[in-house]
């Protein structure tokens, strides 16, 4: 287990407090800038599901491109990606404040003005998200997710209600205009910030290559799996609240933008709540508890939302609803950071987040219709039980609990000495190892190569198999392809300490004196050149 640290702890570095304070004010005009549009969107349309794709256009890039910008987190200078996010968004936040104020906004344009500032969002939480991890301690991390989580839920608790103030007001052109302002402070921020992240002397991953890398190492990996899939349950299922939330204040409970700030306030108000209580919670119940608690209390929040008339009533499901919702959000990243070491971060997290707002964005189209087409108090009670479901998954599929791994680089990896002269780019690469394993070691010696191969394809291998030698049955050899040498240096420094044990194990079982390692280069046959010979073999004390 992580051993919790206070809940402010991650302010006491200047770099993280300084972003964090910076996120306040941006978060607080994009809050802003969600209440000015969902409420011009009841203004332009009478369309339930039109309104329900407000929230949808914000979602759905996180869901297209965070893949792709977990692949730019991890192999660009994060600080420029998410300068490159800020940019973009304040263009878009600008065009759509003078659109507004011209009286040219259609439905339509409208939520193309969101899907670009939803896009934005794709591409810099991922980095911001990774870069978390390189400003403060391990430690510290489960805070920091908290108190992110934390922050975006303060501007969520004011936010809203201003933002109805201000449409109510002044409209909706000025709570755009707002918004864009907000992006100011955050730019200052980054563009003064010097972050010194470590030096990768290999050249950079294709991009294309890095996404499919990111997919792999995520396949591979069974717990985060359990996480990827609790997440997009929750975003479908628990969707329903925000993308309902105006037509619940507009149609339910007879109230105007006032009245839907207020009940979105009521939302952030839990999230603060929720973000405070993180820690103790954890402390009290493991991941899995934690996670079908949530789904069923907001299960019941969507519920009441759906049959009450009571402002009241509302706002205190509401409190629930945001309290539930970052408890199992913030529990979900947090899981993922642990889970996966610094040169993959970035695409975890981006595959996570592109199943959680995939969900959210697939959740807004399906309730939004079913609101349409029935009610929207069916469409919350139908979210419900779907929630309740969620939380059953956990029965078969349950939450990994926080682990220590230590997943820092395990640096043993020396690249060895060649006798042929190669390029970085020359392949493809065979390997081969020879273990000497007797009898009675067979049935560890084959579960611990099972793990094995789960790592080697983790990491970027390719065709890996075992054979055993049918003259001399105590050898085996391990085998496995990477398309070029530099790939080849890249797989071992992708290695972890965590890796480290299964290593040490299959060595101990390893009767022979050093393990024999042959690395070999691919040649054709036919046309023999002098150049077209394999690669002799090497002996690696690995």
């Amino acid at each position: 287990m992580i051993a919790p640290s206070s809940p402010f702890a991650p302010l006491r570095h200047h770099n993280y407090r300084n972003m964090w304070l910076a996120s306040l004010a941006s978060n607080l005009g994009g809050l802003i800038q969600a209440v000015g549009a969902a409420w011009m969107m009841t203004a332009l349309t009478s369309s339930e599901n039109l309104v329900a794709l407000v929230q949808a256009s914000t979602a759905l890039p996180i869901m297209l491109f965070s893949v792709v910008s977990g692949a730019l987190a991890d192999s660009f200078d994060r600080r420029r990606v998410m300068l490159t996010a800020q940019f973009l968004m304040l263009a878009a936040s600008i065009l759509l404040a003078f659109f507004a104020w011209s009286g040219w906004l259609t439905p339509w344009l409208l939520l193309s003005f969101t899907f670009v500032i939803g896009t934005g969002t794709a591409l810099h939480n991922p980095s911001w998200q990774a870069s978390v991890g390189d400003i403060v301690p391990r430690i510290d991390l489960p805070a920091a997710v908290s108190l992110n989580s934390a922050g975006f839920n303060i501007t969520r608790s004011v936010g809203p209600a201003l933002g109805g103030v201000i449409v109510a007001a002044a409209g909706a052109a000025a709570a755009f205009a707002i918004n864009a302002l907000s992006y100011f402070s955050l730019i200052y921020v980054l563009l003064r910030w010097q972050p010194n992240f470590p030096k990768n002397p290999l050249p950079r991953e294709r991009l294309a290559g890095a996404v499919f890398a990111g997919l792999r190492y995520v396949s591979m990996s069974p717990n985060l799996g359990k996480v990827i899939l609790r997440a997009f349950l929750f975003g479908v299922s628990a969707g329903s609240v925000l993308a309902l939330l105006p037509i619940v204040a507009r149609d339910i409970l007879q109230g105007g933008p006032l009245t839907y700030g207020i009940m979105f306030g009521a939302f952030g108000v839990g999230g603060i709540v929720g973000a405070f209580l993180n820690a103790r919670i954890r402390e009290w119940l493991k991941s899995e508890e934690i996670v079908r608690t949530s789904f069923a209390g907001f299960a019941l929040s969507a519920a009441v939302i759906g049959i009450s008339t009571s402002n009241v009533v509302t706002f205190l499901a509401l409190i629930l609803a945001g309290v539930c919702w970052v408890v199992t959000l913030s529990l979900l990243n947090t899981v993922v950071q642990l889970s996966a070491p610094r040169w993959v971060v970035g695409r975890a997290l981006s595959l996570y987040q592109t199943a959680a707002f995939g969900g959210i964005a697939a959740g807004s189209w399906l309730w939004g219709s079913w609101a349409e087409a029935i009610s929207p108090a069916s469409a919350l009670i139908a979210s419900s039980l779907l929630m309740l479901g969620g939380a059953a998954v956990g029965l078969r599929l349950p939450m990994p609990d926080f682990q220590s791994l230590n997943l820092d680089p395990l640096n043993r990896f020396v690249e060895p000495a060649l006798g042929l002269e190669i390029q970085p780019r020359s392949g493809p690469i065979v390997i081969q190892i020879d273990y000497e394993i007797h009898d009675e070691d067979l049935p560890e010696f084959l579960s611990l190569m099972a793990e094995r191969r789960r790592i080697r394809l983790r990491d970027g291998a390719r065709n890996w198999a075992l054979m055993r030698d049918l003259q001399i049955p105590e050898i085996w050899t391990e085998t496995y392809h990477v398309p070029t040498w530099v790939e080849y240096v890249r797989h071992n420094q992708r290695r972890t300490q965590a890796d480290a044990e299964t290593t040490d194990r299959i060595l101990a079982l390893h009767r022979g004196d050093k393990v024999r390692v042959h690395r070999m280069i691919e040649r054709q046959a036919i046309p023999a050149t002098r150049d077209d010979v394999f690669h002799q073999p090497h002996i690696d004390p690995h």
